[in-house]
């Protein structure tokens, strides 16, 4: 987030996660960060925030996602997303003019929607009115992530919901999204028009690192045949194909569960899979290289996974799970660079900066990373 907006002009001055890992690369990239204050996000102390133009929040999606048990925002992870409010009441007239939220598009759908309209409600009753987007990261970088983003301005609502569904569905607002803004008139909407997404160019063997081939990261031949057994039929002819061809070509496989059966499933289209945060080993995705009559297997290393964030010269001093887990858990970094090109920047120019700055502003963001164990 704060890579994303550094590189359109904001400057952070503070910073929050509960998870001292993250605060450790965090520190190991931005230098000694005396912005960041590790603690729980429900025990912030609003003084102790500084006066901000915006404030993010990232709050942990596991009780939002599929991959999660979807008890929504009342479970023991999402609901930080309650600490964040808490702080943002407490600020008072202080409060920040424009806040930016963001998670996985499940949040869209978490409680039949009533998370989702819950959340955009308690914003509105701070004074924001709301717009919401989607956007894939594989617009910029060779990665599949789908996140939902929502913008809060504080200044009326400048746009009625009684035109027709084709205005708001969009490059970013996808007809399930136009359909909630549509069918949820009573949220006090504010939904900006956006330049059309720019189509992603980077593929999978732009981010791939020169390994050598005696490097300890290549598994054993053991363990990436008993991956390719691991393939159904149908992948498994996508494996063999690869393998014959006459150059190196890669792919990337994640293992699931399906009908209680291990399964290795090979995605091909130059797209990684979205990044996951592995716990005890899960969901670390897996590189599988071929041609030529071979194939080799190995983990996707930490600066492959940066590069598929867009922070491709983030600091990595960290064992690969830490690594792992804090580039499964951030955010896309050129996603977060369009959004403040294209909406933020505009929002302050047009509505704020006139009012409370003659000259030109020195755009500052609190960066809040909510999350709570």
């Amino acid at each position: 987030m704060r890579m994303g907006l550094e590189r359109a002009g904001w400057e952070v001055t503070f910073a929050n996660d509960i998870d001292a890992d993250k605060c450790r690369m965090y520190r190991d990239h931005f230098g000694e960060a005396k912005e960041f204050v590790l603690g729980d996000v429900h025990e912030l102390d609003a003084a102790d925030i500084p006066d901000v133009a915006l404030a993010t929040a990232s709050f942990p999606c596991n009780d939002l996602s599929l991959a999660g048990a979807r008890r929504g925002l009342a479970g023991e992870h999402s609901s930080a997303f309650w600490g964040f409010i808490e702080a943002l009441t407490k600020m008072g007239r202080r409060r920040p003019p424009m806040v930016l939220l963001e998670n996985v598009t499940g949040f869209l759908t978490s409680n039949d929607g009533n998370d989702f309209k819950d959340a955009l409600l308690a914003l509105n009753q701070l004074g924001y009115a709301v717009d919401a987007l989607i956007v894939d990261a594989s617009r910029f970088v060779p990665q599949s992530r789908q996140r939902l983003f929502v913008v809060g301005m504080r200044s009326p609502a400048v746009s009625a919901l009684n035109d027709t569904l084709k205005f708001y569905e969009s490059d970013c607002r996808p007809p399930a999204l136009a359909d909630f803004i549509m069918w949820n008139a009573d949220i006090n909407w504010r939904i900006r028009p956006l330049p059309p997404l720019p189509s992603g160019k980077r593929r999978l063997p732009d981010i791939v690192e020169e390994l050598s081939p005696n490097s300890a990261m290549w598994w054993s031949r053991e363990r990436a045949e008993y991956l390719l057994r691991q393939m159904s039929p149908k992948h498994r002819a996508q494996a063999e194909e690869m393998i014959r061809g006459t150059s190196v070509s890669y792919g990337t496989v994640f293992r699931r569960v399906r009908n209680e059966k291990s399964m290795a499933e090979l995605r091909v289209d130059g797209i990684a899979g979205c990044l996951r945060t592995p716990r005890g080993g899960s969901g670390r995705q897996i590189l599988f290289a071929a041609g030529r009559g071979r194939f080799a297997v190995r983990l996707l290393t930490p600066r492959e996974c940066a590069r598929l964030m867009g922070a491709d010269d983030f600091a990595v001093n960290v064992p690969l799970n830490q690594a792992l887990f804090g580039f499964g858990d951030a955010v896309c970094v050129p996603v977060v660079e369009w959004i403040a090109r294209n909406y933020l920047n505009h929002v302050w120019e047009e509505d704020y900066a006139p009012q409370e700055i003659p000259k030109a502003p020195e755009r500052v963001v609190s960066y809040r990373r909510a999350s709570r164990r």
